[in-house]
């Protein structure tokens, strides 16, 4: 005969059906075979990513080559060397952008014809200062920062550095689209500049600049509706940055300044060998003969490299030496 179960077993028969119905409602059911209820990613209505990642690709790349042009620029520009680079391209919302800047700070609207809206461009104060320093005759050392806004004067030391950034700027960006960047105003906080609505995507590049022992953030802010035109073009299969040819203007420049640059030239007569006492003996008006004949020809030497030969002579009253031929680099004096 069967065993007959008592009313504390059957009670706990019932507990442990129950439990396990609960744990069976609260599991997802299978879509799939290796489906993971943990691999459904979250989708923020109030964040859309309207970029897609190949287009973040594309504009990390293009602004790596402006970081690099800037780095130059601003090394010639301040005597010290700097260094720019990305640090990250993402998109928010523009009123996440605003509230995550210090104040004051240096923040520039922007503007870039034939593209429609305005950007921002934002110097952190832990560099601005540094570049000012530098500017006017400092070194490259900690800098103090002084929890002010900038004065007009510092404004006019600190657009020189925008020009340079905006001018590159201009010329990475030319490739997509033939827009001009330019400074339309400036101001110290953040939160009085209103570009877009603070609810409207924007993408969002940052850029690390380091000058000695200082470092600071820049920060160029594009709003969606400005790029939504070219977004066709940013993509990593259909873009390639083509460098600027040089101009006639450039060319007649870089000519004019090389034309200004002295260089060391020197005319070798010859050489000869003397005794210790016989040098000791010498006098003014003394003769040494030479190895090279009257007729020889002279090494002409530039920046201290063999460059041409040439023959000696006069003219208008003054020593002076025919160049007859290039010279060998190895060739002897």
């Amino acid at each position: 005969m069967a065993e007959v179960l008592d009313q504390r077993e059957i009670d706990a028969l019932l507990e442990s059906v129950a439990a396990e119905s609960s744990e069976s409602e609260d599991t997802p059911s299978v879509i799939g075979p290796g489906s993971n209820s943990n691999s459904t990613p979250k989708y923020d209505f109030k964040r859309p990513h309207r970029v897609s990642a190949d287009q973040i690709r594309a504009l990390s790349a293009i602004h790596e080559i402006f970081a690099r042009n800037l780095s130059v620029s601003l090394s010639g520009l301040l005597r010290a060397l700097i260094d720019v680079r990305v640090i990250n391209v993402e998109q928010l919302t523009y009123g996440e952008f605003t509230h995550s800047l210090p104040n004051p700070t240096g923040f520039m609207i922007l503007q870039a014809p034939p593209l429609e809206g305005q950007m921002c461009l934002e110097f952190s104060p832990l560099i601005i200062y540094p570049f000012i320093d530098r500017l006017l005759g400092g070194s490259a050392q900690a800098t103090f920062v002084p929890p002010r806004p900038l004065t007009s004067i510092e404004w006019r030391l600190l657009m020189r550095i925008a020009d340079r950034a905006l001018e590159h700027l201009s010329e990475v960006w030319r490739n997509i689209v033939d827009a001009r960047f330019s400074v339309v105003q400036n101001e110290s906080n953040p939160q009085l500049v209103h570009i877009v609505a603070p609810t409207e995507v924007i993408v969002l590049i940052t850029f690390e600049i380091r000058l000695g022992q200082n470092a600071g953030t820049m920060s160029l802010c594009i709003p969606y509706n400005i790029i939504d035109s070219v977004l066709s073009h940013l993509t990593t299969q259909s873009w390639f940055y083509k460098p600027k040819p040089a101009t006639e203007t450039h060319r007649k420049r870089i000519v004019r300044n090389l034309s200004k640059t002295t260089i060391p030239l020197t005319v070798f007569l010859g050489q000869t060998s003397i005794r210790l006492s016989e040098l000791r003996e010498l006098r003014a008006g003394d003769l040494l003969p030479l190895d090279k004949s009257v007729a020889g020809e002279l090494m002409v030497q530039i920046a201290g490299r063999n460059k041409f030969a040439g023959r000696p002579g006069q003219l208008r009253g003054r020593r002076a030496v025919r160049l007859m031929r290039q010279a060998e680099s190895d060739e002897r004096l």
